[in-house]
C-alpha cells in the first residue's frame, strides 16, 4: 500500500541547508508553463495556488481538519489530495507537465517534511505512569511506546550502563583481560565500598580485584566501588574516565548524555534520556553479545560474600536478561530493561515512577504489553527500489534509493493507525553520484507517529552531464533556491 505512496513522495521530500526543520514539504515546476503562479503561506494561512491560467481552474488548501484538494478536470492535473496527518497523501504521478510541485503549510495537512514527530503515548492509546518512557523492537528499531523520551533526568545507577560500554570495549579490544587487576584506593572504598552504606562488592582498602570480578560487581549487584575501582584503573582517575563516558555517548548518538561519574552518584551534572539509555543499551547487548549475559546472571558470590542479582525482572518469566534500575530523590526510580521471547527482543526505559514496587509492576506491564499486543509486518522486500531522488547535473535527473535490508514495522494487532512514509534527503544530489552511497532516509509513520527510519542507498551510478545541461540544472536550482527563500522569508515570524 505504502509502494504508490512512496514513488510520488520521495520526489517531494528534502532538506534545507538553511532551515533543516521545514516548514514546509516543496515541489518544483521546472517546466509546467500552465501553472505560472504558486504562494506558499505561513501555517495559520490558506495554502493556495492562483488560479490565472485555464488549465487549472481552482485549487485550494483547506484547514487542517479538512481535506486539500484541486478540481480533478484537466488532465495534467488528474487526481491531487493531501490528506491530514493520520491518512495517505496520494497523487497520480502521471502527469508529465505537473512534475513535482507542492507547498503545503505544516500546521495543515502534510507531516511529510518535518523532523521526526515527537509521540506522547503508545499505539492504539496504551499509557504508562511513569513520567519518560521509550521502548523499541530490536530487529526493526521500530518505536512501540514514546514518552517525553527527549526529556532528561539524573541517571543515578542507569550511569554504570556507561561504565559498563566502556570496559566491555577495552576487554574486546584486548587492552585490558578478566585477570587484570586493580587496586583499591581508599576514594573507592570510602565513596563505594563499606563504609559507603551504597550498593557495593565489599572489595577491602588496599586489595586488588580481578577485572572480571569487578565486572560482575557492576553488572549483577551495581556495586559503587567496582565502578571506581574500574574507572581509576583504566583512566587514572574518575574524573577522567567520566569524560571518556561522555565522549562514547557521543559516538553513540546521545547528543544530551552528560556523565560526571563513573556511578551515578549525585554530582549535579549527571544527565540522561529515555531514548539514549535505549540506544545504550541497545548497543550494550548487540555490540558485546559474549559479555552482555553477565547481566542475566541470578546471583554473585565474592570473597565469601553472596548477593543477588537487582534486576527485579529476571524472576517474573517475562524473558529479562539484563540491563539495571535506578533511583534519584525528586526524580524518583527508573528502570533500563530487555527481554528476548519468542525470537523478538525489546529494550524499555521508564524513569519518575513513583516507587519500587510500582516500578516493577509497570516495567512487567509495558513489557508483557510489547510483547503481545504488536505484529511484524514487512513494507519493503529485500533490494527493492523504494523511491528516487533528484540529480542535479548528471546524465539523469533522479536516481533510485533502495534499503540494504528488507523494511519492516511492529503495528498494534487491534485498531492498527495507519502507515505513512516518507524520503528525506539532503536537496539536491549534485553529480557524480556514486552507487550504494547513503543518500536519504526513509521515516514511517503510523498516524502522527514516527516507527522508524531506515537508511537509503543509491542503486546506479550518475555521471555528469554536458555543459549546457548542467548550466540549466545550475539555473533551475538557482532559481528554485531563490524562490523557497522567499517564502522562508515570508513566513518567518517577526
Amino acid at each position: 500500500m505504502l509502494k504508490p505512496v512512496l514513488c510520488l513522495m520521495e520526489r517531494f521530500s528534502f532538506s534545507s541547508k538553511r532551515r533543516p526543520a521545514l516548514t514546509f514539504c516543496f515541489h518544483a515546476i521546472p517546466d509546467a508553463k500552465p501553472l505560472r503562479t504558486f504562494a506558499g503561506i505561513a501555517p495559520s494561512r490558506f495554502f493556495a495556488a492562483i488560479p490565472d491560467t485555464k488549465p487549472l481552474r481552482t485549487f485550494a488548501g483547506i484547514a487542517p481538519s479538512r481535506f486539500f484538494a484541486a478540481i480533478p478536470d484537466t488532465k495534467p492535473l488528474r487526481t491531487f489530495a493531501g490528506i491530514a496527518s493520520s491518512l495517505f497523501f496520494a497523487a497520480i504521478p502521471d502527469a508529465k507537465p505537473l512534475r513535482t510541485f507542492a507547498g503545503i503549510a505544516l500546521a495543515c495537512l502534510m507531516p511529510f517534511a518535518t523532523d521526526a514527530l515527537a509521540a506522547d503515548s503508545g499505539a492504539a492509546g496504551f499509557a504508562t505512569k511513569a513520567t519518560q518512557a521509550y521502548m523499541i523492537e530490536a530487529a526493526t528499531g521500530t518505536v512501540l511506546l514514546a514518552k517525553n523520551e527527549d526529556q532528561d533526568f539524573s541517571p543515578a545507577s542507569l550511569a554504570k550502563l556507561m561504565t559498563m560500554d566502556l570496559v566491555f570495549e577495552a576487554v574486546t579490544k584486548g587492552q585490558i583481560t578478566f585477570d587484570t587487576e586493580y587496586p583499591v584506593s581508599e576514594y573507592a572504598w570510602r565513596t563505594g565500598g563499606a563504609p559507603s552504606r551504597t550498593a557495593t562488592m565489599f572489595a577491602s582498602l588496599k586489595s586488588r580485584v580481578r577485572v572480571e570480578d569487578l565486572i560482575k560487581g557492576i553488572a549483577i549487584q551495581g556495586a559503587n566501588d567496582s565502578c571506581i575501582i574500574l574507572a581509576e584503573g583504566m583512566a587514572g582517575s574518575e574524573q577522567q574516565f567520566a569524560v571518556s563516558m561522555t565522549r562514547r555517548a557521543r559516538e553513540l548518538g546521545m547528543a544530551k548524555a552528560e556523565f560526571g561519574n563513573s556511578t551515578g552518584l549525585p554530582d549535579g551534572k549527571s544527565k540522561v534520556t529515555a531514548r539514549e539509555m535505549v540506544t545504550l543499551a541497545t548497543a550494550l547487548q548487540q555490540s558485546y553479545p559474549n559479555l552482555y549475559p553477565y547481566f542475566a546472571q541470578p546471583d554473585f558470590e565474592w570473597n565469601k560474600i553472596f548477593q543477588r542479582n537487582r534486576n527485579p525482572l529476571l524472576g517474573l518469566d517475562l524473558g529479562a536478561d539484563g540491563l539495571a534500575t535506578g533511583f534519584t530523590e525528586g526524580e524518583g526510580y527508573s528502570i533500563v530493561a530487555s527481554v528476548e521471547r519468542d525470537g523478538r527482543r525489546l529494550f524499555l526505559a521508564l524513569a519518575g515512577i513513583a516507587s519500587d514496587k510500582e516500578r516493577t509492576e509497570e516495567a512487567k506491564r509495558v513489557l508483557e504489553w510489547g510483547l503481545t499486543a504488536f505484529e511484524n509486518r514487512q513494507i519493503f522486500a529485500d533490494k527493492e527500489v523504494i523511491g528516487a531522488a533528484s540529480v542535479y547535473g548528471g546524465t539523469a535527473r533522479t536516481v533510485d534509493l533502495i534499503a540494504r535490508a528488507p523494511v519492516s514495522v511492529y503495528i498494534p494487532i487491534s485498531n492498527p493507525d495507519r502507515l505513512s512514509a516518507r524520503i528525506v534527503y539532503r536537496w539536491p544530489l549534485t553529480a557524480p553520484v556514486t552507487p550504494e552511497t547513503q543518500a536519504g532516509t526513509l521515516r514511517i509513520f503510523a498516524g502522527s507517529r514516527l516507527l522508524r527510519e531506515v537508511p537509503l542507498y543509491t542503486v546506479q551510478a550518475i555521471g555528469e552531464g554536458s555543459l549546457s545541461s548542467r548550466a540549466v540544472d545550475a539555473m533551475l536550482e538557482l532559481g528554485e533556491s531563490l524562490f523557497f527563500s522567499w517564502l522562508w522569508d515570508k513566513s518567518a515570524p517577526g
